[in-house]
């Protein structure tokens, strides 16, 4: 851990892991990260979209991505046309 302050995001990722392993109460758990990967891209991709009011050539910029990745999230997700 570095001495840098953690952003509200990391802290509420940290949070919810935290209690959903707590919540488990000794049962073993299974494929957490693609749990929380799943958990946080989904309303990422929401959010982006209606920031670019469904510009996936934006939208794909802002995050960082290739469009036909982004285009991949979309159908992954369920996304009607991609939107």
């Amino acid at each position: 851990m570095t001495a840098r302050k953690e952003s509200e995001l990391c802290l509420a990722v940290r949070r919810a892991v935290a209690d959903y392993l707590r919540l488990l109460d000794g049962e073993k758990p299974g494929a957490v990260y693609d749990m929380v990967l799943q958990s946080v891209e989904r309303p990422l991709l929401e959010v982006i979209l209606d920031h670019t009011q469904g510009n996936q050539t934006r939208a794909a910029e802002i995050l960082g991505m290739n469009r036909n990745t982004l285009r991949k999230k979309l159908q992954q997700y369920g996304f009607s046309n991609g939107v």
